[in-house]
């Protein structure tokens, strides 16, 4: 079968994108992000005669800080992405109801989220504005993607952004922290539900075609947030906490997905969508060994550093 082109696409898939719509907005809950913010523990800062930010201020750990930092400044980049989505999906129809829906949603999360680290003192609000500027200057960039590969992409970003949010609420110890965090993954995954129904649609529509969109998003992820300033460095931190590395990739995010697309049992592939589903196969295995061979070299680096702290300990007390 033919592909279609993005005008074609646009037109078959409208009453699904409709319909999907009406369903977000039937389930979507109304929130207030001024409600998650304890205002209380506010106070001014140097430039107002307060006083000026300090480490010792924050009740976040390390890791917990850098966490929340990425999980804002990836949500903040929100000019960019509301830029590529109207791009692809247009400003017409359903599908212009959903980019600006979904631009208004994800908007509120940056702005309780650094609300929530300003008034708590959470982070270092100068170090933050920075990476802030830096992030919005540089900019998101999808590279010019086909409409099915948009949507196959951010399937997988909105689900693994949910499972980011989540994961760093429980890391914070924080009670408001984790209840704001826990909010924003439900908005996450009802957006991540709208992005899985598109490509269910598309892959009864033109089943290899999507397949190909699909292997390719999968080869080639990598979050929106690779953009921050030092997110190598901060990917690696999360990743030793547990916070999102590959295994999480894989078990919570890439597998689910394919499993509920039923991309191992679909038929009616032709054989350019047969190779693409082999190169999936291929790239999921790949990702599988490779996220094992991360978890034994983390289980490994936490033995020998447990087993160094024990000695310390045996040297103070004997």
């Amino acid at each position: 079968m033919a592909s279609l082109d993005s005008a074609q696409l646009l037109a078959a898939l409208e009453p699904t994108v409709e319909e999907n719509l009406n369903r977000h907005l039937g389930a979507a809950q109304e929130w207030m992000p001024h409600e998650y913010v304890p205002w209380s523990l506010g106070r001014d800062f140097k430039e107002l005669g307060g006083e000026p930010w300090s480490v010792e201020q924050s009740r976040l750990s390390p890791i917990a800080r850098t966490a929340l930092e990425v999980n804002l400044l990836t949500e903040d980049n929100l000019p960019s992405y509301h830029r590529e989505i109207e791009r692809a999906f247009g400003r017409d129809s359903a599908w212009g109801a959903w980019v600006n829906r979904w631009t208004a949603e994800e908007g509120r999360h940056a702005f309780c989220i650094r609300d929530y680290l300003l008034v708590t003192r959470g982070v270092d609000p100068e170090e933050l504005e920075r990476a802030r500027m830096d992030t919005m200057e540089t900019g998101y960039d999808s590279g010019d993607k086909p409409l099915l590969n948009v949507c196959a992409y951010v399937s997988f970003q909105e689900l693994a952004t949910r499972v980011s949010h989540r994961n760093t609420g429980r890391f914070t110890e924080e009670p408001i922290a984790e209840k704001l965090l826990i909010r924003v993954a439900k908005d996450e995954n009802l957006h991540m539900i709208f992005y899985r129904n598109i490509i269910q649609a598309a892959l009864e529509l033109t089943p290899s075609q999507t397949m190909r969109a699909i292997t390719d998003e999968v080869v080639n992820f990598q979050m929106p947030g690779a953009i921050i300033p030092g997110f190598g460095r901060k990917a690696v931190q999360m990743a030793m906490a547990g916070i999102y590395d590959l295994r999480i990739h894989h078990d919570d995010i890439v597998t689910p997905l394919l499993r509920q697309w039923g991309i191992w049992e679909l038929e009616g592939l032709d054989d350019e969508g047969e190779k693409a589903r082999d190169e999936l196969a291929a790239a999921v295995a790949a990702l599988d060994e490779e996220a094992s061979r991360f978890v034994a070299r983390r289980e490994e680096r936490a033995a020998k550093l447990a087993a160094r702290q024990e000695a310390s300990a045996q040297q103070v007390t004997g």
